[in-house]
């Protein structure tokens, strides 16, 4: 809950360090964005202080030189890849993205539909983007990228793309999420500017891993443990560490482009501007960290939450053996087990007492609360009434929402809604609460303190529902579970 990071800092250099990027580069300066632009979640769980839409901010201090493509892969479109965050396909978040981007006063020139190669779904999307009055372009497949440069860098190749006008001297590629083709669509770019005599330059903008922070910093680990499913491994520069003698850290896939982007930019400017992969980063996080004790444990405690992730991902059926072994791995080395994440241990302790699946969170200032499961109300729900009431100062004992109220919801959704689990959920307790707070007093008190679980660390010994994960995450709260599903219950006959 502590302060680790600086953010007025990182808006202000960041914002500048762009800006001095795009004057070495003379017209224009594409930038690649990794990562999400807003709703970084794991940034600010990593680095506390660090505001989820951070990056976003940062952008609209440059609102008046830039604009923004939006890049989606033709595989993922005819695949409907998900946003695991989200529940939405990527092409329905390009449209979120769009609307997101124009309602914060950016300029959103495009979309470009990489890996074209003549899907009928793709070619559909294209046209419902031309519906919607978006302008939409092709990148195609090349044969052979990206080793195969010298077909690359030809009319075959980058050549082949259809090319984006653009009008602003700054140009933000960004996309839905990872393999969508972004650095691509950057050098495709520069290739047809190249044909047009505008100098154009090419940067990278990905907060993690933060180059000037050792290997083995819990926060670049825990970037490796987010990324697990993805393979990436962060390693020392080597390119960086030839040409200047200094340690930087970066990761496996950049470093090894790194030699077929020298050759493509040879290609077009005679010359590389840059010596390392490290040098093509803008990313200035690293000098914003103002407490590294505080991002070091929150950084180890993401990394015990990825690999409760994983596990729960394991016993919904996803092959997540890989992803699991590796992040094992980053735990030794970052010296950690689920132990060191209180509430896990207290959950653990309250359902070996009761014998009931239960609960835990931490508070602000240290102190633990837990609930069990009931009759009546699920781990989750039970925990936010047992916490609010400590956060409101009103007595345990006092029951907030009268038995006499949950038993009619409950037979509303067994016997009507044929459900299977009579227990309220999280938003259900919130709207009963939220009834009674017009003439119950308790009840109004603790809906006032529920912004208080904002960044409080919560453990359940059960897997827990979706909609109950989507409350907790709207209320700011990290969640870990253990990888248990619920047991098949003898449900109350309700009559109707």
């Amino acid at each position: 809950m502590q302060k680790g990071f600086d953010n007025d800092k990182y808006l202000k250099i960041q914002s500048e360090h762009i800006k001095e990027r795009i004057s070495k580069f003379g017209d224009k300066l594409y930038l690649e964005f990794g990562g999400k632009l807003f709703d970084d979640n794991h940034a600010s769980r990593v680095l506390p202080g660090f505001l989820p839409d951070s990056k976003l901010k940062m952008l609209m201090q440059l609102s008046d030189c830039a604009e923004i493509i939006i890049a989606i892969s033709a595989q993922d479109i005819e695949s409907n890849k998900t946003r695991g965050d989200l529940g939405i396909t990527y092409d329905e978040d390009v449209l979120r993205l769009r609307e997101v981007f124009i309602e914060k006063g950016l300029r959103v020139n495009s979309v470009v539909i990489t890996h074209f190669t003549g899907q009928a779904t793709a070619i559909a999307y294209r046209q419902k983007l031309e519906r919607f009055g978006i302008k939409a372009y092709y990148h195609y497949m090349i044969e052979g990228y990206p080793t195969n440069v010298s077909l690359i860098d030809s009319e075959e190749g980058f050549g082949k793309n259809d090319y984006v006008e653009t009008s602003y001297p700054l140009v933000i590629v960004t996309a839905p999420g990872p393999g969508s083709g972004k650095m691509a669509v950057c050098l495709s770019q520069l290739y047809h500017e190249h044909k047009r005599e505008i100098k154009a330059g090419y940067a990278k903008f990905e907060t993690f891993p933060v180059w000037n922070l050792p290997l083995k910093h819990p926060v670049n680990l825990a970037y490796e443990a987010a990324t697990a499913d993805l393979n990436d491994v962060n390693m020392i520069d080597p390119f960086h560490l030839e040409a200047y003698g200094k340690t930087a850290v970066n990761y496996n896939r950049d470093i090894e482009i790194f030699p077929v982007l020298n050759s493509i930019f040879e290609s077009i400017y005679g010359e590389n501007p840059y010596k390392s992969p490290t040098d093509m980063g803008v990313n200035m996080a690293g000098y914003c960290i103002c407490d590294d004790d505080v991002c070091c444990e929150a950084a180890k405690s993401e990394i015990i939450r990825r690999y409760y992730d994983a596990l729960c991902k394991s016993a919904d059926g996803q092959d997540c053996d890989a992803e699991i072994h590796k992040i094992v791995l980053l735990m030794k080395q970052a010296k950690i087990t689920t132990d060191d994440r209180k509430v896990t241990i207290a959950a653990k302790e309250r359902q070996v007492q009761t014998g009931e699946y239960s609960a835990a969170i931490e508070l602000e200032d240290g102190t633990i609360i837990t609930a069990g499961q009931s009759d009546l109300l699920g781990p989750m729900a039970a925990l936010i009434l047992n916490a609010s009431k400590h956060l409101a100062g009103i007595d345990h004992s006092i029951k907030l929402i009268p038995t006499h109220m949950i038993e009619p919801i409950q037979k509303m959704k067994v016997g009507l809604l044929h459900g299977n689990n009579p227990r309220l959920h999280t938003d259900e307790i919130l709207v009963a609460l939220s009834i009674l707070s017009t003439t119950d007093e308790p009840c109004r008190k603790c809906l006032d303190h529920l912004s208080d679980f904002n960044g409080c660390q919560v453990h359940s010994t059960v897997m827990v529902s979706e909609v109950d994960k989507k409350v907790l995450k709207k209320l700011g709260v990290g969640l870990t579970c253990e990888p248990v599903r619920k047991k098949s219950q003898a449900l109350k006959k309700y009559s109707i």
